[in-house]
């Protein structure tokens, strides 16, 4: 399998942890606006709506708007159903958990995505991999402790919109053999639209001029990490770029101090090492399985 370029290798990197910077500003934003007294609805509709003006400049300066054509409608609409359901929960934890502890519960995410693809895809999952699984799990219950003082419905929701996000990429996997990305980020930004809209109308409440700045910066700082996101994985494979992702745990507890004055306790010291060493060993096993895959290739009698 050729390699990419190293300069399109650096610059992928450098797009990935831009875009993991700028989520994790994003993050800290929408705990500010809630403390502004914005709530999840308003939250969830700036973060979409705001978020379609980068994303429409960025397609209108490169591939141009034609190319947000689209034949599958339908399953846009299904992963505009997921994403925002993820949405939903990933947001929640977010506002319910600390910064540091919300972030570390989304890198589950590699771990869901290795059972949903054993379950729904009939993939094949060697031990490798379930012993990732397991070691991930150790570390979650290590940072929830259960009983130990962390919010029950935070840990719920947390997890759950690392499972529904592990959904959405599997769905998205399947999306982008016809849609180019462009057009899958587009779509997603403007479906979601009416519904988060219905949504702030029936409970949208007067707010200071700042908590409606906040808001537009969660969107605006949405749809700039998601570009950012695209582009990485346009430029380098996924296993070269991923790992980059567990950054956010840096950025969330820098803003977690600085902005909260709260620091993850010594529990998700412990459980995060794990949480992270298994999504990192899945996403290089994945490297391994695929390096293989393509040497057997090539090895077969033509």
């Amino acid at each position: 399998m050729p390699q990419p370029a190293g300069d399109r290798v650096l610059l992928a990197i450098f797009l990935r942890l831009a875009s993991v910077f700028v989520f994790a500003v994003m993050n800290a934003v929408v705990k500010l606006a809630e403390a502004g007294g914005a709530h999840l609805a308003e939250i969830m509709f700036f973060r979409q709506s705001a978020a379609l003006i980068p994303v429409t400049l960025w397609i209108a300066a490169g591939p141009g708007l034609g190319t947000i054509a689209t034949r599958r409608i339908g399953a846009h609409l299904l992963r505009t159903a997921m994403g925002l359901t993820s949405m939903c929960f990933v947001f929640g934890t977010i506002l319910l958990l600390p910064l540091a502890e919300s972030t570390t519960l989304q890198f589950t995410l590699p771990i869901w995505a290795t059972i949903l693809g054993a379950v729904v895809l009939r993939e094949q999952v060697g031990w490798h991999r379930w012993g990732a699984v397991i070691a991930g799990f150790i570390g979650v219950l290590i940072i929830t402790r259960p009983g130990g003082g962390m919010v029950p419905l935070g840990v719920f929701t947390g997890l759950m919109g690392a499972l529904l996000s592990a959904g959405v990429s599997i769905l998205l996997r399947q999306i982008g053999k016809t849609e180019g990305a462009a057009t899958t980020v587009f779509w997603f930004s403007a479906l979601s639209v009416p519904p988060t809209g219905i949504a702030f109308a029936l409970t949208a409440m007067p707010h200071p001029l700042a908590t409606w700045g906040l808001l537009v910066v969660v969107g605006l700082c949405g749809g700039v990490a998601q570009l950012f996101m695209t582009a990485s994985l346009k430029l380098a494979p996924v296993s070269i770029v991923v790992p980059m992702d567990y950054t956010g745990l840096i950025w969330a507890t820098l803003f977690g101090w600085l902005l909260f004055s709260v620091l993850p306790g010594w529990a998700t010291w412990m459980g995060a090492p794990f949480v992270i060493g298994s999504g990192l060993y899945i996403v290089w096993r994945e490297r391994v399985r695929a390096r293989e895959k393509t040497q057997g290739a090539m090895a077969e009698p033509v």
